[in-house]
């Protein structure tokens, strides 16, 4: 049949019959005669998704009736910021441990093969300023799947012998952390930027997780993951009268007695002292980062912002410095910068690129280059207009489903952000012109102002290029600050003698 099938159609291609039946059709006879309609797209209005429990929770529910899947995902204003420093790591652990020990009436092995057997996704989680759960399930596994889930946020047991497993795995990442340079590369730069006295900047170490007990993991559970501090996007083939019921049943009888979580504090106030920075390893190709602080969401510059980062390093293969790094001199896979817009406190603005020790020098020569001529020159009308038009165009993926959409209108409760933010997205971009990016990359980039950051063999990486193009003394006249390598279980910098053992 197949076979019949194919003569078939290769013979009415040979008559011309097919081609004939698409003109007859309007159909093109080639892709590039191919017309669209202009996109329209309206932002959907998250006030009609928003619903209140009678306990004052916040629920987000958007119904999709397409496949028998639910989604929910709850989130929780909670975080390592209320965790004391000598015991780092504890509300990481918190939340992991609501989900990998046991919960309710069920041990942690009965827990997981409930869930296996109603092929339930169940995950939780405790981050810097935020935790969160969620449940994936079908349909008609949903009741009993909330009580599953429910009974992970609500009675954790934190089952001693897998709190111990856990704590050995997390001590066991730790020794790992010198291995690769990336992950030296993050906590330096981090450490430069903010300094080391902020909740966001502080590492783990054997010492403190050691130190916690699961009578901490209780106590910590207890005082803040409760129903005041919950919000919860729901998205899927669920009905909206009956999930919200479904919610208040499982709420019912759960009080808010904790103290009330302070927001995220801002972080202590640190001036990123600019300079070459540099951190021994013995790797082929040096890994860099070069930046400062950025800004907030809040900040009415933030789409100019946007749009010129998106023009500099932002914007893939036509911004700028990927363009000259890696296309037009080869000196890197991946070169790009982002500016961070910070949620609480202003983000990083970064130019982050790879590349062969001998020249890191001369492609962190070239990417400051982009930077002061953005500074200093007007943008051409062609990127201004490819810049806008990707944010714009790409806009909409945004809320291409009910769950990015439940998720997108629940961060804005979150964090205090308007649904009409999203309305205006897209004309804020329009209105950004070529002045206007001039203003903000002059008045934001400070290329003279860097910590410039390497992790790598300087003894390669300092005489830069055999050309003689550029070398690490064309940068703050070639004075160096050497970080030491730390110990991963203390992160204390390691005694000289081990120094280069450690950095191969």
């Amino acid at each position: 049949m197949k076979r019949a099938l194919l003569l078939l159609t290769v013979a009415l291609l040979a008559c011309g019959v097919l081609p004939a039946l698409a003109a007859g059709h309007g159909i093109p006879d080639h892709p590039s005669k191919l017309k669209f309609g202009k996109l329209k797209f309206d932002v959907p209005d998250g006030d009609q998704y928003r619903h209140v429990l009678s306990n004052g929770v916040v629920v987000y529910v958007v119904e999709d009736h397409t496949l028998p899947l639910v989604n929910v995902q709850a989130l929780v204003r909670i975080g390592s910021f209320l965790e004391p420093p000598e015991k780092t790591g504890l509300a990481s652990l918190t939340g992991t441990m609501m989900r990998e020990g046991g919960a309710g009436k069920l041990d942690a092995d009965s827990f997981d093969e409930k869930a296996d057997f109603l092929a339930a996704s169940l995950s939780s989680w405790i981050g810097d300023t935020r935790g969160g759960a969620s449940l994936n399930c079908i349909t008609p596994v949903l009741d009993q799947s909330l009580d599953l889930f429910f009974d992970m946020m609500r009675h954790p047991r934190f089952q001693e012998d897998r709190l111990a497993i856990e704590k050995g795995n997390v001590i066991e990442a730790m020794k790992q952390r010198n291995d690769d340079a990336g992950d030296i590369l993050a906590r330096e730069f981090n450490w430069l930027i903010y300094g080391r006295d902020h909740f966001s900047t502080r590492y783990s170490t054997k010492a403190t997780i050691d130190a916690i007990t699961r009578d901490d993991l209780v106590e910590f559970h207890r005082k803040y993951w409760q129903p005041k501090n919950m919000m919860f996007a729901i998205s899927g083939d669920v009905k909206t009268d009956e999930i919200l019921a479904a919610l208040e049943k499982r709420f019912a009888g759960w009080a808010s007695d904790g103290p009330d979580v302070p927001w995220p504090p801002a972080p202590p106030k640190h001036e990123p002292v600019p300079g070459l920075y540099h951190v021994e390893k013995d790797i082929p190709q040096g890994k860099v980062r070069i930046g400062h602080l950025g800004t907030t969401w809040k900040d009415p510059n933030q789409f100019a912002l946007r749009v010129m980062n998106e023009i500099l390093g932002g914007g893939g293969f036509t911004s700028r410095i990927t363009k000259r790094v890696r296309s037009d001199e080869g000196l890197a896979y991946h070169a790009a910068s982002y500016f961070g817009v910070g949620t609480w406190w202003p983000g990083t603005f970064a130019i982050v690129y790879q590349s062969k020790n001998p020249t890191v020098a001369l492609a962190g020569k070239i990417a400051l280059e982009e930077v002061r001529k953005i500074r200093e020159e007007k943008v051409s009308d062609e990127e201004l207009t490819t810049a806008k038009n990707s944010m714009i165009e790409t806009f909409p993926r945004r809320f291409e489903s009910a769950a990015r959409r439940a998720s997108l209108f629940a961060e804005d409760e979150f964090i205090g952000r308007p649904h009409d933010y999203w309305k205006t997205w897209r004309e804020n971009v329009k209105k950004v012109d070529a002045k206007k990016v001039r203003e903000v990359a002059k008045e934001y980039l400070h290329p003279d102002k860097v910590v410039f950051l390497v992790v790598g063999k300087w003894s390669e990486i300092e005489k830069g290029d055999p050309e003689g193009r550029a070398s690490m003394k064309d940068f703050f006249g070639g004075k160096v600050t050497h970080l030491p390598l730390r110990d991963p279980l203390t992160l204390e910098p390691l005694p000289a003698e081990e120094q280069a053992t450690a950095a191969k």
